[in-house]
């Protein structure tokens, strides 16, 4: 999967035979060794992104990651596993099979290897050739992984964490057939008692086939859960997929055909039933449903859609039949998209994740320095041969440092992954170091704080005149004029007093309002002007209510009929009733909201003392390309913005700003722009994506707070000769499922309105 901008070309390959932080670090720091090559490479997602000139190809780049020992290819699409070509769900179980089994293995045969040697009562006549004989299946075969991919880091002059888990065990076992055919500890009888601490002796009476058997099981058990996670991590990007339609029914003609939704053209016009997935994003030519968008959107309410309306793909037809014309297909869709956007973020790296790589890459060679010096000061200090392997091992095999690179990738796929399926689509890792410092988050208004479409809100009738009868004679005469302040009377007329009379006569006046006849009543809609032309005047308490009105920023529309002035409609761009909560939740989280519009400022204000935001943080009146310079602005005072928008001329701002916002109900432009996307239109889900970023992160830290904490606290006991090879791999293999299981405790976060 490549592409190319402006004369640099990217492409994502899938790495092959990488087995810990240390693998993808010495992919990566090959891959920038090419001139005009940049690349990451990410352990968690086994992919590195690489952007390099246009006279490199793509065969230089597998040649290169091929040359230091692992494989390398262009990734196949994410597909559903019911998609024609999709892998089915059985095979992709296989991936872990071979790990499986050598888990199995090592386990049924490690365990009575470790128990004959910690309990002295198993120790009959020839405990320790049976021990021999169950350890070697587990150093062997079990181990395998580890003894190929250190002899090939070897022959590349490189060491790996694998090159540490094979010299530690190798070593273990080989002694240990010393010990046993040339020493004194094949003799029948011999007993050996367990302890933490190194007993020294001259070691020809020790074995250490435990801790050979032991650390290969409990890194394999650790590889396993590692694997697992990984899978359950990046499993929102497969749920995103497997929410699409799998088949859709054309319509060709007259003739109704099923094709896969692959199949599938823009352009082309199909069917959706009751029940039915709309198989992809499109406009509505025919009919009218309630469509449930709850698995995209995470909003509970069905929407109503009608002819011209526009319906995404995976959303469920909830009502009547819908004939709907493909406008985006395949990668263009909002799910795909979606899908898209979720694996780009998890393909990322944090500036976190890159310290912890260049610590990996380095880590292994210090660490086998650090065991030669701890067997050389050992053997100086006559602790006898024993006692200095003994230490020397340990210190191989609790330096792994695979805790340290699952850190940042682990939280990260599990952070963005739980975001997904909140609404909530994370671009990149980088972001979330953003969310930390941000201290003040610009709000776009319109659409954004407010709805976006103007909407009736109040009515004010005369002494003596109905409210009904306004809203259904006004509602009457709008219905039939497309100006967006009559649609919204008529759409408020319709929703509170139901079906609208057809009016007779009727007339625009440009400029003015509209007139005609409805139920036999003569009928004025518009401005106050209107009205004076046909000599009819408002009385007071109309007139006070209209200026009131207009000094709110809202929208005037005097209503007479028979010759006098009846009422006046408020029309205006209503707040969204979440938004006054959403301010709430944003001050909670330490930030100071700003109301940005290109609106007056009498509107601006009245929209920020219904949502809760002070006069002083009021930027009105701004033109579109200004709203740039306004962030700019607050930048240079110091402050660390965020910016929540929704609209193309929200797009540079979005860029600009520390963290972008866009609302997925907006337009392309501002999406693109933003660093998240909020897939509902909900200003609270920009709290919970606040909430959530920070979480994320603050798991990154403490992750890598306790893979360095454990690996200064360990190395020292090792070198020390206080632990045991065995608790040494044991403890190695614990601290990476600690971070593990630390990750995933992301998948719990809750939105604060479920």
């Amino acid at each position: 999967m490549s592409t190319t901008t402006s004369g640099a070309a990217e492409v994502e390959l899938a790495i092959g035979g990488m087995t810990c932080a240390s693998c993808a670090a010495r992919v990566e720091k090959k891959l920038n060794r090419m001139d005009g090559v940049e690349a990451t490479v990410n352990y968690a997602t086994e992919k590195a992104r690489v952007t390099f000139r246009e006279d490199i190809s793509v065969a230089d780049l597998i040649a290169t990651v091929e040359a230091t020992g692992y494989t390398a290819r262009e990734p196949e699409p994410v597909r559903p596993a019911a998609e024609p070509g999709g892998a089915p769900a059985a095979e992709e179980a296989d991936d872990l099979r071979p790990l499986r089994q050598r888990l199995t293995t090592a386990v049924v045969l490690a365990v009575p290897v470790i128990a004959m040697a910690m309990v002295p009562a198993l120790q009959f006549t020839y405990w320790q050739w049976l021990s021999l004989t169950l350890a070697a299946p587990v150093v062997t075969y079990a181990a395998w992984p580890f003894h190929r991919a250190a002899w090939t880091n070897a022959r590349h002059g490189a060491a790996t964490m694998d090159t540490l888990i094979s010299v530690g065990t190798a070593a273990a076992f080989l002694w240990s057939l010393w010990a046993l055919f040339f020493g004194s500890a094949g003799t029948p009888g011999m007993t050996h008692p367990f302890g933490l601490t190194i007993a020294r002796s001259d070691g020809a009476g020790n074995i250490y086939l435990e801790a050979a058997a032991g650390v290969t099981a409990f890194i394999l058990a650790g590889r396993y859960f590692e694997a697992r996670s990984k899978r359950r991590a990046g499993a929102a990007l497969k749920a995103l997929l497997e929410l699409g339609a799998k088949e859709v029914t054309v319509l060709r003609g007259a003739r109704e055909v099923l094709v896969p939704v692959a199949e599938l053209k823009a352009g082309d016009r199909f069917l959706v039933r009751p029940g039915e997935k709309i198989a992809t994003d499109g406009k509505v030519v025919e009919g009218s449903s309630a469509v449930d968008a709850s698995m995209l959107t995470g909003e509970s309410v069905p929407v109503e859609v009608g002819v011209g309306d526009g319906v995404t793909g995976a959303t469920l037809n909830a009502g009547g039949r819908l004939v709907v014309e493909a406008t985006r297909v395949g990668a263009d869709t909002q799910l795909a998209r979606m899908a898209k956007l979720v694996e780009d973020a998890q393909n990322g790296k944090a500036a976190a994740q890159r310290l912890a790589d260049r610590i990996s890459g380095v880590f292994v060679p210090v660490v086998i320095a650090l065991a030669l010096g701890t067997l050389g000061f050992w053997l100086g200090n006559g602790a006898g041969l024993t006692a200095a392997f003994t230490a020397a091992v340990a210190v191989l095999i609790i330096a792994c440092p695979c805790a340290l690179g699952l850190a940042t990738p682990t939280a990260l796929m599990v952070g963005t992954g739980r975001g997904a399926q909140l609404g909530i689509l994370i671009k990149g890792p980088e972001v979330l170091e953003s969310t930390r410092k941000v201290d003040t988050i610009v709000l776009d208004k319109t659409g954004t704080v407010t709805t976006g479409r103007m909407t009736l809100l109040a009515v004010h009738t005369a002494e003596g005149t109905a409210a009904t009868d306004v809203l259904r004679l006004a509602g009457a005469l709008e219905h039939s004029s497309e100006h967006p302040i009559a649609q919204a009377v008529a759409a408020g007329a319709a929703a509170r007093v139901g079906t609208l009379p057809a009016p007779e006569d009727f007339a625009n006046v440009p400029g003015l309002g509209v007139q005609g006849v409805v139920d036999g009543h003569a009928v004025l809609v518009g401005r106050e002007q209107l009205l004076a032309e046909w000599a009819m005047s408002l009385p007071d308490d109309l007139r006070r209510a209209k200026e009131t009105a207009e000094a709110a920023g809202r929208t005037a529309i005097a209503v007479a009929w028979d010759g006098e002035a009846r009422a006046v409609l408020e029309v205006a761009d209503a707040v969204k009733e979440t938004s006054p909560e959403a301010i709430r939740r944003l001050r909670a989280l330490g930030l100071t909201p700003v109301l940005l519009t290109g609106d007056n400022r009498a509107v601006a204000e009245a929209v920020a003392a219904e949502v809760g935001i002070e006069p002083e943080h009021v930027i009105a009146e701004v033109l579109p390309q200004d709203k740039v310079d306004v962030v700019k602005r607050l930048q240079g005072e110091g402050r660390s913005v965020a910016m929540v928008g929704d609209g193309v001329n929200d797009a540079a701002a979005l860029a600009q700003a520390d963290l972008g916002l866009a609302m997925g109900t907006g337009t392309d432009a501002a999406i693109e722009a933003g660093d998240v996307t909020l897939v509902r239109g909900d200003l609270r889900v920009a709290a919970d994506a606040i909430r959530l970023a920070r979480r994320t992160l603050g798991t990154i830290r403490s992750n890598l707070f306790w893979a360095f904490a454990y690996n200064v606290a360990a190395l020292p006991l090792a070198a020390a000769g206080l632990l045991n090879p065995m608790i040494a791999g044991a403890a190695m293999a614990f601290s990476s499922v600690f971070v593990v299981g630390n990750s995933l405790r992301l998948r719990g976060f809750q939105a604060a309105d479920r």
